[in-house]
């Protein structure tokens, strides 16, 4: 993967007034690391969100702030507009070369399940990433899952069945299931789901009025009692 640079600026404005900032184009963001004091920083939009997208968690990017050298350091936390799904801050987590870290790395799902394409087999996909530990150095942008050995219903992929990178160690139970060839649901079976239960009118109308005529009384009980 090309190597990820960024560019950022200090950054004053906090709490309300970061509004300013988004209106001139700039995304406030926050830079934190291990025994690493916080720095609050802004970037401009236009880069922030192309970088979040080709990076994700797992890959590091090189992030200078004004003119001091370039840290290492991997995306963190993302918020995002609640309708305009924008990018609105970031979390960047500063990371020691020397110092052992986990994150999450995306699995990218690679070759045709025979399961699929000669039986009709559904993938169903558990996992679309899993937790890792390692040196900064052996981190990957992405982990490949063989779908080829998929060739009947209910074969599946494990944790355990997967070979990490080298230096990487997956932190998921290695029994845990990352995706399954599932038979296709029957016809008959999707009927089943779509009928939907009827209730009997004229049962429910005399409960209701026997629970009524219960209270009618149970008021009249009362009114004699005074």
């Amino acid at each position: 993967m090309e190597s990820l640079t960024l560019q950022a600026a200090s950054r004053t404005i906090k709490g309300k007034q970061v509004k300013t900032l988004r209106l001139k184009g700039l995304i406030p963001a926050v830079i934190y690391g291990h025994n690493i004091p916080s720095r609050d920083i802004s970037i401009e939009e236009r880069v922030l969100g192309k970088l979040v997208e080709k990076a994700g968690e797992s890959s590091l990017v090189d992030l200078t702030v004004d003119s001091s050298e370039p840290v290492k350091v991997l995306v963190h936390d993302v918020q995002r507009h609640p309708l305009k799904d924008t990018v609105i801050h970031v979390d960047f987590r500063q990371v020691r070369m020397d110092e052992a870290l986990e994150a999450n790395v995306a699995l990218k799902f690679v070759n045709d399940a025979p399961a699929v394409r000669t039986l009709g087999a559904i993938l169903v996909k558990n996992l679309t990433f899993i937790s890792v530990r390692c040196l900064p150095k052996d981190l990957v942008h992405e982990i490949e899952v063989d779908l080829s050995g998929l060739k009947a219903f209910d074969d599946r992929i494990a944790v355990g069945d997967i070979t990490p990178p080298t230096g990487i160690e997956i932190l998921n139970g290695k029994t845990e299931v990352i995706v399954i060839a599932s038979q296709p649901i029957s016809e008959e079976e999707l009927a089943a789901l779509e009928v939907k239960p009827t209730a009997d009118v004229s049962t429910v109308k005399a409960a209701n009025e026997e629970k009524k005529a219960e209270r009618d009384a149970a008021k009249e009980a009362d009114v004699k009692k005074a």
